[in-house]
């Protein structure tokens, strides 16, 4: 698997877990729910930052990765197209 394929993972994960818990923070605010998805956000958003500064340098993507939420997913658009990946 290649590192920005990893990184896209990451980001994606990172973005659905933010998503669950602001729903859950509007709606019914579950204390289980919470609990259960805020350390998987923080483990996701770690994960995105170390591998987006894992890659060689580019322009931009280093400070993307550290957005909350779409960040990773900024960085990693970033990355894939240096290496010509499609989007």
């Amino acid at each position: 698997m290649s590192a920005v394929r990893a990184l896209r993972i990451a980001a994606a994960a990172e973005a659905v877990s933010l998503a669950v818990l602001l729903v859950n923070l509007a709606t019914a605010h579950v204390e289980a729910i919470s609990s259960l998805v805020g350390p998987l956000h923080g483990i996701a958003y770690l994960e995105v930052i170390v591998l987006t500064l894992l890659q060689p340098a580019v322009p931009g993507a280093r400070w993307r990765a550290v957005v909350p939420g779409v960040g990773g997913l900024l960085a990693a658009h970033r990355l894939g197209a240096r290496e010509g990946q499609p989007s």
